[in-house]
C-alpha cells in the first residue's frame, strides 16, 4: 500500500528547461571563435557555434593528459608522490616549459602542477612517458579514452598539443567539453587548475597560471588555455556560482582579448539565464518507512539520483513535487531497493522522475528474535493490565 504526498514548490522556484533549448547566436551574439560551446558539468548544452568543427586545440590537449593522470592516481595505479624522471625527449620540448633536464626527477604532484598552471610541454611528455611507458603508448591511451567518452571528432598525436611535422591533434569544442566534464569528476584537479601562482624546485622556479581569467572572472576555477600559431587562442574554462558549474570552450580565437571576451560572454549568459534547483527542497527530508518482520523496525530512504535540475529563469512557473512512497514493506529489505518515486510536474507536464530507494538494509528477523518480540509484547500487556 502506498501513501501519496503532494508538495507544492515555493513560488520562487522556476520552470525546468525541457529538451535541447540551447541559445542561438541572436541571443548571445556572434563570437570571434571559429568554434564554441557552453555546457553544464553534466553535459546539457546551453550554447553552441560550429561546435563539431574539427580544429587543433593547442595546449587544451593537456586536459586529456591530466585526466589520465588523475584516473591513475584515483585508481591507485599512481601516487602524487611518485618520482617522475625526465627523458632526453621530454627535456627537448619547446614552447611553455619548466626547462626539465635529462634525468631530472620531480614528483608527479609537481609535474601536474606545472602542466595545469604553467602549461609545461616538457612536464606533459615526462608524465606521459611515466604513466604510459612511452609517449606513443600514452597517446594511444588518450585516443582510446576519448572514444570511451563518446568523442567523435578527436585524434591526439601527442600529450601537449604542440604542432608536429605532418601530424596535428584535431578535436572539436563539443569533444573538449566532454573531456573537461570527465576531468571535473576528479575534484582534486581543481587543487591545480585554480592556482594563480606557485613554485617548484623548492621555490627556485616560479609558476604563473596561463589562465588570467582566474583573477578577473567571478567563480573561475580552471581549466586549461592553449595557443599555437596554427590553432590560434583556445581555452576550456570552468566557472561555478551558486552551486552551478559551467564549461565554456572556444577554439581558433584571433587573440587573447577575444578569447577572454567570448568566454565571459558565454558564462555570463549561462549564469544570467539558468539556475540549478535540487530535487528536494532545502531542509526537506524523506520519512523512514516501517519494515514488518525486519531486524530494523524502519529504514531510511534517499533519492537514487540527486542530480539537480537545470532551470531556465525566464520560465517562471510553479513546480509540483509528487512523492509516492510505500506506507510499509515486508522484510527483507536490501539497500538500494526501490521504495517509491518522486515526480516533478509543471502543471500536468512531467519534467523529471526519480526513484526513492532504501538507504540501508533490514534483514528478516530470525525465529528467536520473533519469539523474543512476542514475549516482550506479552509482558508489556501483563504490566499494563
Amino acid at each position: 500500500m502506498k501513501a501519496k504526498h503532494i508538495l507544492a514548490a515555493a513560488a520562487v522556484l522556476i520552470g525546468v528547461m525541457v529538451g535541447s533549448a540551447a541559445a542561438s547566436a541572436a541571443e548571445l551574439g556572434e563570437l570571434h571563435a571559429k568554434s564554441a560551446i557552453l555546457t553544464t558539468a553534466d553535459g546539457q548544452v546551453l550554447y553552441e557555434q560550429n561546435a563539431d568543427e574539427s580544429l587543433p586545440p593547442a595546449s587544451v590537449t593537456k586536459i586529456m593528459t591530466m585526466l589520465l593522470a588523475m584516473e591513475a592516481v584515483d585508481s591507485g595505479a599512481a601516487s602524487p608522490d611518485d618520482m617522475v624522471t625526465a627523458s632526453a625527449h621530454a627535456a627537448e620540448m619547446g614552447g611553455s616549459q619548466i626547462y626539465l633536464k635529462e634525468g631530472e626527477q620531480m614528483t608527479l604532484d609537481d609535474m601536474l602542477k606545472s602542466i595545469a598552471v604553467a602549461s609545461a610541454n616538457d612536464a606533459a611528455v615526462a608524465v606521459a612517458e611515466h604513466l604510459g611507458g612511452s609517449e606513443e603508448a600514452f597517446v594511444a591511451q588518450m585516443n582510446a579514452r576519448a572514444k570511451e567518452l563518446g568523442c567523435t571528432g578527436t585524434t591526439f598525436v601527442n600529450p601537449n598539443g604542440l604542432d608536429t611535422d605532418g601530424e596535428e591533434t584535431r578535436t572539436t569544442a563539443r569533444d573538449l567539453a566532454l573531456i573537461s566534464a570527465e576531468l571535473l569528476r576528479h575534484e582534486d584537479i581543481l587543487n591545480y587548475t585554480s592556482i594563480w601562482m606557485d613554485s617548484i624546485r623548492d621555490g627556485a622556479f616560479g609558476l604563473a597560471n596561463t589562465n588570467k581569467m582566474l583573477r578577473v572572472y567571478k567563480g573561475m576555477i580552471g581549466l586549461k588555455t592553449g595557443y599555437t600559431s596554427t590553432a590560434g587562442f583556445c581555452i576550456s574554462a570552468v566557472a561555478e556560482r551558486d552551486g552551478m558549474r559551467l564549461i565554456a570552450v572556444v577554439l581558433g580565437e584571433p587573440d587573447k582579448e577575444s578569447r577572454n571576451t567570448d568566454i565571459a560572454a558565454m558564462l555570463n549568459y549561462g549564469f544570467a539565464n539558468y539556475v540549478t534547483v535540487p530535487m528536494l527542497e532545502d531542509g526537506q527530508e524523506l520519512e523512514p518507512i516501517p519494515v514488518e518482520m525486519g531486524e530494523k523496525e524502519s529504514v531510511r530512504v534517499r533519492l537514487a539520483d540527486e542530480t539537480p535540475l537545470l532551470m531556465k529563469k525566464a520560465e517562471k512557473e510553479q513546480l509540483t513535487r509528487n512523492i509516492d512512497l510505500e506506507e510499509q514493506v515486508q522484510a527483507p529489505v536490501k539497500e538500494g531497493q526501490k521504495m517509491g518515486e518522486l515526480v516533478l510536474l509543471r502543471g500536468k507536464e512531467e519534467l523529471a522522475r526519480r526513484d526513492i530507494v532504501a538507504a540501508e538494509a533490514s534483514p528478516r528477523r530470525g525465529l528467536s528474535a520473533i519469539y523474543r518480540g512476542l514475549l516482550e509484547q506479552l509482558l508489556m500487556k501483563k504490566q499494563a493490565a
